[in-house]
């Protein structure tokens, strides 16, 4: 049997200060940067979650909100939402953050991580997760028709066979 784990299990934050060689020629955080730090977040509370290395295996629906400027806190916020056989969905949020404590969301991303066995480097089952809060069910429920667009996305799965996500647009006929 699975071991369950709560979303907070895995829960992850890194603050990183915005310098001169993370940002672009307008004097903002340059989008790769703020990737590789979602990405090492994102590992992170795979990693917590699965007791073992992960591999990133994709991300998707990055969204770039906001700049955020030299000299600027950034604060990233990840937890897994939801386990697979051998993967993992980690959602990343992204916030500026002014020295008076104030946050403000800037960017998020769903990424997708691999459990890997250590001496063999091959995938191993995730445990199970077990959400708890509103937004943790939610993020939990919408993580099946996210894998399903990863999937046909990546030409392994065809729309037609995506029930969760073909839910969405089957409406019942009520012209009887």
């Amino acid at each position: 049997m699975r071991r369950k784990k709560n979303p907070k299990d895995s829960y992850t934050i890194m603050t990183h200060l915005v310098m001169p060689n993370d940002t672009n020629h307008l004097g903002d955080l340059m989008g790769g940067i703020l990737m590789r730090w979602m990405d090492v977040a994102g590992a992170m509370a795979g990693m917590r979650h699965c007791n073992s290395p992960v591999v990133t295996a994709g991300v998707d629906h990055v969204s770039f909100d906001l700049s955020i400027p030299l000299g600027a806190m950034v604060v990233l916020e990840g937890w897994v939402t939801r386990a697979f056989t051998t993967s993992i969905e980690v959602f990343i949020e992204v916030f500026k953050e002014d020295l008076d404590g104030q946050r403000t969301k800037c960017n998020e991303a769903f990424f997708t991580f691999v459990s890997l066995d250590r001496e063999t480097r091959k995938p191993i089952q995730t445990p199970l997760v077990e959400p708890g809060t509103k937004r943790e069910h939610a993020l939990y429920d919408g993580a099946l028709r996210r894998r399903e667009l990863r999937l046909i996305m990546a030409g392994r799965m065809e729309p037609g066979e995506a029930g969760h996500l073909k839910a969405l647009f089957d409406k019942p006929d009520t012209s009887r």
